[in-house]
């Protein structure tokens, strides 16, 4: 699996897994249990995982929305 994006902002990583699903490209949040233990005040970013063969793909759907990758 390859890191696709990272954000502090549950609701960009909500748009962007809703996104994804849209294109059928499976994707998995990392970290959603450390962001929670932190009480939601955005020290910990999640990270967005996709798998290596539709990375390109992935990467091309979120950028052609706006969707700022967090690196």
């Amino acid at each position: 699996m390859k890191e696709l994006l990272r954000s502090t902002d549950p609701t960009v990583m909500a748009f962007a897994s809703a996104l994804l699903e849209g294109e059928d490209i499976d994707c998995f949040q990392m970290d959603v249990n450390m962001s929670i233990l932190e009480g939601g005040i955005g020290i910990f970013p999640r990270r967005m995982m996709v798998r290596d063969e539709d990375y390109d793909d992935a990467l091309r759907v979120v950028t052609d929305n706006g969707i700022a990758l967090g690196r």
